[in-house]
């Protein structure tokens, strides 16, 4: 499936898109083949087990074989040790370890280039997110190419909203991608995508990096709402001003590449 960019529709220009209807009754006549579910992880060594096992719980009602790839980041904490742990027990868990802290963008790159399966998914290890809620990205992933979640009320602290905001709204004006909430961690791909875009973003740019290099060789994607909880346990590190200012270096070097 490649074909012109669509999604629901945002704030601005409504009559270029389409907007899409989320059921709350979900069934698939049968399992899809695979999937690789991708979950970046740095010093989340409170949250990184239970998020793998939701994991597995959930997508295998929905797919014939699952295979988790929890990223450790080259954090200080136990991440590593716990991950390791849960795949001697479980061969569908298949950890990859970085030996020093090199950002979100290069942990999921890591994820995408372990991951094997016909279907891609990713999230953050922080159990913000409820992955039961796979049923709603999986109603739309037979006509699109990437099914992308945003977060219909954003369960973070307003500095954190409204950098995000700033944010989704440059990307927008500088790479006309029509997606509602550019890093929010629930999205859905087909695997073949993954054979066209070569990333480059080591930090937090390669959301952005992905969206606009999908929107530039032309694949299919929609916006589905999904629900998003408090951190519970752990400390975000998204916000450190070193990492928003590296996202923004690389922001504009990948617009004069594609531009």
């Amino acid at each position: 499936m490649n074909s012109e960019a669509t999604t629901v529709a945002l704030d601005m220009e409504e009559s270029d898109t389409q907007c899409v209807a989320v059921s709350k009754v979900f069934e698939l006549p049968e399992k899809l083949s695979s999937v690789s579910i991708i979950f970046p992880a740095y010093n989340e060594e409170e949250n990184i087990a239970n998020s793998i096992n939701h994991a597995i719980k959930a997508f295998s009602k929905y797919f014939q074989n699952v295979t988790v790839i929890p990223v450790d980041d080259g954090g200080h904490d136990s991440t590593g040790e716990i991950i390791d742990n849960m795949a001697a027990k479980d061969s569908r868990i298949k950890p990859v370890h970085h030996e020093v802290n090199k950002g979100y963008g290069a942990a999921l790159r890591s994820g995408f280039s372990a991951a094997e399966n016909d279907y891609i998914f990713f999230s953050d290890s922080d159990g913000q997110f409820d992955l039961e809620e796979i049923t709603l990205l999986l109603e739309h992933i037979d006509r699109f190419d990437m099914v992308l979640g945003y977060r219909a009320h954003r369960a973070d602290p307003l500095h954190r909203k409204l950098n995000a905001w700033a944010w989704g709204s440059l990307v927008r004006l500088l790479f006309r991608v029509k997606v509602k909430d550019i890093d929010c961690a629930f999205k859905l791909f087909r695997r073949d995508i993954f054979n066209e875009i070569n990333l480059q973003a080591g930090g937090a740019m390669v959301n952005t990096e992905l969206l606009a290099l999908a929107r530039k060789r032309g694949f299919s994607m929609t916006n589905v709402p999904v629900s998003h909880y408090p951190r519970q346990l752990g400390e975000q590190t998204g916000a450190n001003p070193l990492v928003i200012i590296r996202a923004f270096a690389e922001l504009f070097k990948l617009y004069a590449k594609i531009s």
